[in-house]
Formats: structure tokens, C-alpha cells, sequence
């Protein structure tokens, strides 16, 4: 790839630089035409040749003419070489090879020009790789939605299929087909549900309901309907919460929405029978919820691409009897959190997970978004 040209420190008007070689054109086409004027007279004389002396004048204007002509032109060879070269640079460009840049090394409007050109062309390249990028992410999108919605939408067809043409043995097997449709369709349910919350995060105009908010009442509220769901798995609630106020600015349903996706996270893939712990520490300027568990060990890929969206792990890693969801949750719970200002990680020390939420105390409100 040509390199790219520097921006010129010193702007210089191209303007100035043709008209001193047009007077310096003059000048030199002046003084040949007069060296012209003396050889000539000179010999004329010196051969008595009168009628050179008298056919002298009638050929110095076009003499004159063709000098300065030829002079002018190789004294802005250089000016016109540059604009070939933009030109073939432009053309080059204009054909598609977005990896040419224009090399010419002037201080004048022609070395802006090529600055120009090469910035617009960069700007174009990086557009084209962000398009790109995006309807790749696009296609994996609706790829991801096709085969999650596509598994429980087919469970749901089969088990209708069996109730319409009643194939069931009896009353048990009957009551067992509908409430495994039931399960399935509340499964359906919820990747719906996280596909809506996903896209409304990732609009431009999304609204936080913001308001001061006892985080210690809410988690408080949120873990109380979290332990049956957690002990019907094996697992037991270790609550670090404390027991006053934490008071701060949030929008009270989506930080619950957060939340709740990381505690399902945590039973999703914790050893089991096992425990999850759940604290709340706070200073002068922020707040921190840590949920803690034990689960098998991630691999480095796996932990750099845990907060992707439709990323999810090896199923072998899932719980029996906890439906998987859309590869959602953990990134619904970051954009949320960082709509707040805050921040959501990963701590992951072989097979302890750490996932910490910071929160501002008051950063929504002194940004304005309250």
C-alpha cells in the first residue's frame, strides 16, 4: 500500500507557484530572444548579409511564442505530473482497489487534495468493513433466533399433533402431553421475550425510568423469589446483602431484569448440590453487587465471549430440568447495566465465577439522565 501523504505544515496557493514559472518563463524567453537578436545582428553584419538583418524582426514574435511555450511547459512538468498521477489515483480508486492511496508530496492545494482523497478512501474502507460486519452479525442473528425459536416451536407442533389425533394411552399421559406443551410454549415465551428486551436495549431510543431506589429492599425482594426456584435444583441462597438501605438512581425493573438474568446464570451452571452467593458492598461513589458459584471451568475463548450476544457455552454445562435460553441474558444484563453508567465482569478463577455489577450512586443523575 503508497504510503499516505503527511498534511502539508505550510499551505502554499498553487496559484502563486504557476505564475512565478509563468514570469520566470518570461523572463528566460526575454533573454534568448535577445541573445537571438545579438548572434543574428552579429553575423548579419559581419557577412554583409542585409537580408537576414531585414527578415529579423518577422520572425522574433513567433520565436519569442514557441520559446515561452516550450519553457512554461517544462517548468510545470512537475505540477502536471501531480495532477496525472491524482487523476490515475482517483480512477484506481473509483474502480474499487480501496487499498491504493495517492502519493503526492506537495505543500499545495493539489498535496490537500490528495490528503483528502486518502482519508475520504480510508473513511469509505472502514464504512464498508463496519457494513460488512454488521450484516454478518445480522445473518448470525437470525440464525441463532431460527434454530432457538425453531426447537420449542417443533416440541409444541408435536405434542398438538398427538392431543388432535389423541394418541395418549389415558388420562395421565393426556394431562403429561399438556403441560409439556404448556412448558414448551413458556419456554417460547421467554426467548421471545429476551429477543424484544435485546432489540429495546439496542435502540437508540431507549428511556431508563430512573428514580431512587433502596437496591438493598430490591435485591432483598428478588433473592426471596429466587431460593424455592434454587432449592427445587439443589441450590442454597448465601445472602451478603446486609440488612440497611443502599440507596441510588436506576431503573428499578430493568436492574431487576439484570439481576435476575445473572442469578439464572449462576443455577443454570452451578456444581449442584452447591450454593450461590450474593453480596452488595457500597463506598462514597458506587456500588457493587457480586453474585459468586462454582461451575465447571470455562476455557479462555469461552470466557472472552461469555457477555456476546447468542453466545452460549457447551450444553453439557447446563443444569437437567433448565431449559436453555437464547444466548441472551448476559448480554441484556451488560447493556443494562452499562445504560446505568455502570459496569458488569467476569472473575473466573478456575471454576469459581465471580460476576460483579458497579453502579454509580449518583452518575445517572449528575449525567443528566434522570
Amino acid at each position: 500500500m503508497t504510503e499516505q501523504v503527511k498534511k502539508p505544515k505550510r499551505q502554499k496557493r498553487i496559484q502563486v507557484n504557476i505564475l512565478f514559472r509563468m514570469v520566470l518563463s518570461l523572463i528566460i524567453a526575454v533573454a534568448i530572444n535577445d541573445l537571438i537578436i545579438l548572434l543574428f545582428t552579429k553575423v548579419g553584419n559581419e557577412l554583409k548579409w542585409e537580408w537576414l538583418l531585414n527578415s529579423l524582426p518577422y520572425f522574433l514574435t513567433p520565436l519569442y511564442m514557441v520559446n515561452f511555450i516550450a519553457i512554461f511547459l517544462v517548468l510545470t512538468r512537475k505540477i502536471v505530473k501531480d495532477l496525472i498521477h491524482l487523476e490515475r489515483g482517483l480512477q484506481i480508486i473509483a474502480e474499487g482497489d480501496l487499498n491504493y492511496r495517492v502519493c503526492v508530496e506537495r505543500q499545495d492545494e493539489l498535496g490537500r487534495v490528495a490528503v483528502n482523497i486518502n482519508q475520504m478512501t480510508e473513511r469509505l474502507q472502514r464504512q464498508i468493513v463496519k457494513e460488512r460486519e454488521t450484516e454478518k452479525s445480522k445473518m448470525e442473528m437470525i440464525a441463532g433466533i431460527s434454530h432457538d425459536l425453531r426447537t420449542p416451536l417443533t416440541s409444541i407442533i408435536g405434542y398438538i399433533e398427538l392431543l388432535r389425533t389423541e394418541s395418549f394411552q389415558d388420562k395421565e399421559e393426556y394431562t403429561r402431553f399438556v403441560q409439556n406443551t404448556y412448558n414448551k410454549a413458556i419456554h417460547l415465551k421467554r426467548l421471545l421475550d429476551d429477543l424484544f428486551e435485546y432489540t429495546r436495549l439496542t435502540s437508540v431510543d431507549i428511556n431508563l425510568d430512573i428514580k431512587k431506589i433502596d437496591l438493598f429492599q430490591l435485591l432483598d425482594q428478588l433473592l426471596f423469589e429466587f431460593e424455592p426456584i434454587a432449592q427445587e435444583k439443589g441450590v442454597i441462597i448465601v445472602k451478603g446483602i446486609g440488612n440497611s438501605a443502599v440507596e441510588t438512581f436506576i431503573d428499578s425493573e430493568k436492574i431487576a431484569r439484570a439481576m435476575d438474568n445473572l442469578l439464572m446464570n449462576a443455577l443454570k451452571y452451578s456444581v449442584k448440590p452447591g450454593s450461590i452467593r450474593v453480596l452488595l458492598k457500597r463506598d462514597s461513589k458506587e456500588v457493587k453487587v457480586e453474585v459468586e458459584n462454582n461451575g465447571k471451568p470455562l476455557t479462555q475463548e469461552q470466557e472472552n465471549r461469555i457477555f456476546e450476544r447468542f453466545y452460549k457455552v457447551d450444553h453439557s454445562r447446563s443444569s437437567e430440568g433448565i431449559q436453555t435460553g437464547a444466548g441472551l441474558g448476559l448480554s441484556i444484563a451488560r447493556n443494562i447495566i452499562e445504560l446505568h453508567g455502570g459496569t458488569l465482569t467476569l472473575n473466573h478463577i478456575n471454576n469459581l465465577f465471580r460476576f460483579t455489577v458497579t453502579l454509580p450512586i449518583d452518575g445517572i443523575v449528575a449525567n443528566g439522565m434522570e
